[in-house]
């Protein structure tokens, strides 16, 4: 079969976008999809057309198969690639696909149906063989019988939508008396997300290591794995860092393990891109004897690069074959692993609040210079653009960065130092944690789990106060008195020159947690002495063609970023970033919440649950609301002890950021 001349991409950012690069790259045609939310997003400027198909809301845009069926035939596509989430894995769409004339690009919707139930996917694994976790998948959702089946299986236990994915309606459990609290809210968020609310229950295996292999099958009947992927680095049950190989992986056991997720493919006839998923057990070195399967992702992977970059391979690029119908042009003695590749995705989100997402415009968007959508030593690759809108409708994922190096230490120096050189502003990211956790110790020697980032969170998060060199800097830049390296104009050096006196200038900056005043000492030729309450920093600060600013104190020289915006400057030193404000001189006194008499929405969702009446008592940590945001539900708790005075939101109501939920009675001085 020819290859496709035009296909339609069902999905939005960055994986349309990286779909839309090789299929341009093999000559075929793309059109995009887009919601009123992404009218001028990046994949819709990519594609050579692109359809509108509803409302933000993802139930009345990207969910919405039989309007993207309509706009792949009305543009001339012979075939619908799905990306990952949304209709992906969704067995109806693909057979509407196949029904309508149009190829799916991915497995057959009978492969997807065997693995779409996390239930019936682990009984047919165990019949073919394939070692499953201990646990309960059957089909009785009583409360009171799931919990005796938890005090079987022995805590703590696991309970999972059998619908699940991405860590939604996940929940870990440690004694009988959370168990129906927690599953309530598995239930509700496999409901919210899957529309699925049944549950599984599964044994939690200490130490966990979180290990996936890459499969791929054609309509020949080849089935080939491409090695594994650790996953292991997890917050929330939700991959925050990938690598492939797998650190600390015997060849034994990569080899019961990849034959494992083969068998697992032939059981039901897979074709395309899959990822069969395994715990394993990492209490100490990986056995043969020691994995565990969880469950099968019948689609393409968010961290499919690591993979693509030890394999070489272009994964998109045999998925678009297969579907045509190509034979796999590997087989499985023709693979080998080239190195070692890291993925790290940075989101917008805040890390020191829980991970809890966020939203806001791109102000500031900049890169480290690498590769997009294409394997090099650093790769980036991103669905947004610098001036675009991380909205509360849809993944806040800015980009992910992916690097390649010829071992497992040069490849996370690599890391750190592209994550570095990242630079976001305009909305919290976990850009410091993640170079935190790249410097991790434990990480390094490769001795990860999936309880790692809960475990050494505090360390992770670091010191988060500015220093006096880090204020000094971002004085400079509010001030605008940082320039060029001196040229040859001599009038260059005399910016700074006053007659009989020194050149001093005032400027207030606003950390999160007080206002600093800081007084600048212009010393001329580009070197400066800056005040910050008792602390005083004489330093160089000559800008760089690249942006930068190259930095000399008395012992040491770094180089950093000043990033002056109306309002703010921020400050990247050290692998950390600073956001100050500038106060506005004519704002007056500033308005301030009333602290602990109030519970305020920390970020956009809809109110899934209110626990609470006005004049009813609570203590400190009550649940108040359930505040659903990215398909995730995120528990507010009372601030202090008191009586209700307000409840001012009902269930189902969508608020945003700041708003004001619920008071308190004042308390008595």
């Amino acid at each position: 079969m020819a290859m496709f001349h035009k296909i339609l991409i069902a999905n939005r950012g960055e994986i349309a976008c990286r779909v839309m690069t090789t299929a341009r790259r093999l000559g075929i045609r793309t059109v995009a999809v887009h919601s009123d939310a992404d009218a001028d997003a990046r994949h819709v400027a990519m594609a050579d057309e692109a359809i509108r198909i509803g409302p933000a809301p993802v139930a009345e845009s990207y969910l919405q198969g039989a309007r993207i069926i309509e706009a792949a035939l009305a543009t001339g596509a012979e075939a619908i690639h799905p990306g990952y989430g949304f209709l992906s894995e969704n067995a109806d769409f693909a057979e509407a696909v196949a029904s309508a004339g149009l190829v799916f690009i991915g497995p057959p919707p009978a492969a997807i149906r065997a693995m779409g139930l996390k239930d019936a996917a682990k009984e047919r694994m165990a019949a073919a063989g394939v070692p499953v976790v201990p646990g309960y998948h059957g089909a009785n959702q009583d409360p009171a019988f799931l919990a005796a089946e938890a005090d079987r299986i022995g805590y703590p236990v696991l309970i999972k939508a059998r619908a699940g994915g991405g860590g939604k309606g996940m929940r870990r459990v440690d004694s009988p008396a959370a168990f129906v609290e927690a599953l309530e809210g598995a239930q509700r968020e496999g409901m919210a997300s899957f529309g699925d609310p049944v549950c599984l229950i599964e044994k939690f295996v200490p130490r966990p290591r979180h290990i996936e292999i890459q499969v791929f099958g054609d309509r020949h009947g080849h089935v080939v794995h491409l090695f594994e992927r650790d996953c292991s680095l997890q917050r929330r049950h939700q991959k925050v860092i990938e690598e492939a190989p797998a650190p600390g992986m015997p060849d034994a056991v990569r080899a019961a393990m990849g034959q494992a997720a083969v068998e697992a493919a032939c059981a039901i006839g897979y074709v395309g891109a899959g990822t069969v998923e395994f715990i394993a057990d990492g209490s100490g070195p990986l056995r043969e004897d020691g994995f565990w399967f969880m469950e099968m992702n019948t689609r393409l992977q968010v961290e499919h690069p690591v993979s693509e970059a030890i394999t070489g391979l272009d994964f998109v690029e045999l998925q678009l074959g297969i579907a045509a119908g190509a034979p796999l042009p590997v087989r499985q003695a023709d693979l080998s692993i080239r190195g070692w590749a890291f993925e790290a995705r940075l989101y917008a989100e805040d890390v020191a609040r829980g991970f809890l997402p966020a939203t806001g415009r791109l102000d500031h968007l900049r890169f480290p210079e690498a590769t997009m959508f294409r394997p090099a030593p650093v790769r980036i690759d991103s669905g947004v653009r610098q001036g675009d809108v991380v909205s509360p409708w849809y993944d806040p994922m800015i980009a992910k960065v992916i690097v390649h190096g010829p071992t497992r230490a040069a490849a996370l120096n690599m890391l750190s130092m592209a994550l570095e050189d990242c630079q976001v502003t305009g909305a919290v990211t976990n850009r410091d944690f993640l170079v935190a956790l790249s410097r991790h110790s434990g990480f390094a020697r490769g001795d990860v789990d999936t309880g790692l980032i809960a475990r050494d969170l505090d360390a992770l998060l670091g010191e988060s106060s500015p220093t006096p060199e880090v204020l000094a800097l971002a004085a400079l830049g509010a001030l605008g008195v940082l320039r060029k390296t001196r040229g040859k104009d001599p009038w260059d050096c005399l910016t700074a020159w006053r007659h009989w006196t020194e050149a001093r200038q005032y400027v207030a900056l606003d950390t999160a947690e007080e206002r600093i005043e800081a007084q600048v000492t212009d010393l001329g030729e580009g070197r400066f002495t800056v005040k910050t309450g008792t602390a005083s920093v004489t330093l160089s600060a000559l800008s760089q063609e690249d942006g930068t600013v190259r930095v000399v104190l008395e012992d040491r020289q770094f180089t950093a970023a000043v990033v002056v915006e109306p309002g703010r400057i921020t400050v990247f030193a050290d692998g950390r970033s600073h956001s100050l404000t500038l106060p506005d001189a004519l704002a007056g006194a500033r308005a301030e919440h009333a602290g602990g008499d109030t519970v305020i929405a920390p970020m956009p969702g809809l109110v899934r649950s209110v626990r609470s009446v006005a004049g009813a008592p609570v203590s400190r940590g009550d649940p108040l609301f359930v505040l659903e945001a990215m398909k995730m539900e995120h528990v507010l708790t009372a601030p202090r002890d008191g009586i209700v005075a307000e409840v001012l939101v009902v269930e189902g109501d969508q608020v945003t950021d700041g708003t004001l939920l619920l008071s308190l009675t004042p308390e008595k001085e």
